[in-house]
């Protein structure tokens, strides 16, 4: 079987809606840039993010619950910047980029990783608390 070499695949086409949301989602999370880098080459299991793993492995700056990071990845997977790493026996505990994480982290990878406002903060709170819709 082929493997798909992800530098020559085709490039997906997101609304700009869609790109400021995932964006926002990704900045606003309790995750390092060390920890999406490292998703560009494997998948990272649950564990290896959650409690004092997360701050040994540079994942997180502060160790977080497994549910607190279950919830994080969680809301990452909804906005289309992660997803679940399936095996033959099905999905996995272990989270991957998509094609727009991928997008988002090249696009951040040689600049400094933004820091969100407060406004992003109340925004990407009230989206995932709420669950609202997206609109696009």
């Amino acid at each position: 079987m082929d493997r798909l070499d992800y530098q020559s695949a085709k490039t997906f086409t997101y609304s700009e809606k869609t790109l400021e949301r995932a964006g926002r989602s990704l900045i606003c999370s309790p995750f390092t840039v060390a920890l999406f880098t490292a998703m560009r080459q494997q998948s990272i299991p649950l564990n290896a993010i959650a409690q004092p793993n997360g701050i040994k492995h540079g994942y997180t700056q502060r160790p977080l619950s497994e549910l607190a990071c279950y919830n994080a990845l969680d809301w990452l997977i909804q906005v289309g910047v992660l997803r679940r790493e399936v095996d033959g026996q099905g999905i996995t505990d272990s989270f991957r980029l998509t094609p727009l994480g991928h997008q988002l982290i090249d696009h951040y990878q040689d600049k400094n990783w933004p820091t969100p406002s407060w406004r992003d903060y109340l925004y990407n709170a009230s989206i995932r608390w709420l669950r609202l819709p997206f609109e696009n």
